[in-house]
């Protein structure tokens, strides 16, 4: 228990610390899974939609022009303020700003017609209890929608990924497999309607610097990924050019999942 909630009070460091970042970061902000994300869920004005681990409040602004009330979650109240701030200058008024714990949301059984969580879960030390818990406060027939960074099956690779995503940002947990969230999703009783496997490229030098607090933290990084063995990188995608690494490519998984009616 001790250790679980070191890990959470770090999470909460981290994001204090770099909130307005994730509220610029183009990776954060853009991207085609917030349009995906809009295509799969069959929103209607009526719809009351959680997003949990809100972050720069990306989702929850592209959601609010279609639903009736979407309720933004954080474990980092500075986090949670950025977003709202964020959301204010975009004249999103139907949203509601919560500070929650993800793996215990402080939400009423079968609360919402969907969920959503993008680019979060790997900070989650519990990804089990977030998924029971998303179950949980859904509508029966509601739908989840699961974006995140994911871990390939071979050990080897996986390893890599989360030593070096630890490596640039502390706060970072584990990125599960795709395997391990259906097995996990299955046991919550959410079925997986839809999903795909995206690859991701990250400019290394603003992917970095979102979380390196100096850059010793970030040569330090750039080292273990440049040094490492060809296979490693060749799955990544590494790309190096006049001895400075300049991206690199990580796979994310987009899930469509629903709750029995």
């Amino acid at each position: 228990m001790e250790n679980e909630q070191s890990i959470k009070q770090h999470v909460q460091q981290q994001f204090a610390k770099h909130a307005d970042k994730y509220v610029t970061s183009e990776s954060h902000a853009k991207g085609d899974d917030l349009a995906l994300l809009l295509s799969w869920l069959p929103l209607e004005n009526t719809w009351n939609v959680l997003d949990i681990a809100t972050g720069g409040g990306h989702v929850a602004k592209q959601l609010s022009a279609h639903v009736r009330q979407v309720i933004a979650t954080d474990l980092t109240r500075p986090m949670l303020a950025a977003a709202a701030d964020h959301l204010k200058q975009a004249q999103c008024n139907n949203v509601t700003f919560v500070v929650a714990d993800a793996e215990q949301l402080p939400f009423l059984d079968s609360s919402f017609d969907a969920v959503t969580c993008r680019i979060a879960a790997h900070h989650f030390p519990h990804p089990h209890l977030f998924l029971i818990e998303a179950a949980r406060v859904l509508k029966p027939g509601g739908k989840l929608v699961l974006i995140d960074n994911v871990a390939p099956a071979d050990e080897a690779l996986r390893r890599f990924m989360n030593t070096f995503e630890a490596m640039r940002d502390t706060s970072h947990v584990r990125c599960l497999s795709v395997l391990e969230w259906q097995s996990l999703a299955e046991k919550a009783g959410l079925h997986v309607e839809q999903s795909e496997l995206n690859r991701k490229q990250h400019k290394f030098a603003a992917w970095v610097m979102r979380t390196a607090e100096n850059e010793e933290q970030a040569k330090n990084v750039e080292h273990f990924i440049s040094e490492a063995d060809q296979t490693l990188r060749d799955y990544f995608s590494v790309h190096i050019e006049n001895s400075k690494l300049q991206s690199l490519q990580i796979d994310e998984w987009r899930a469509l999942l629903s709750k029995p009616s």
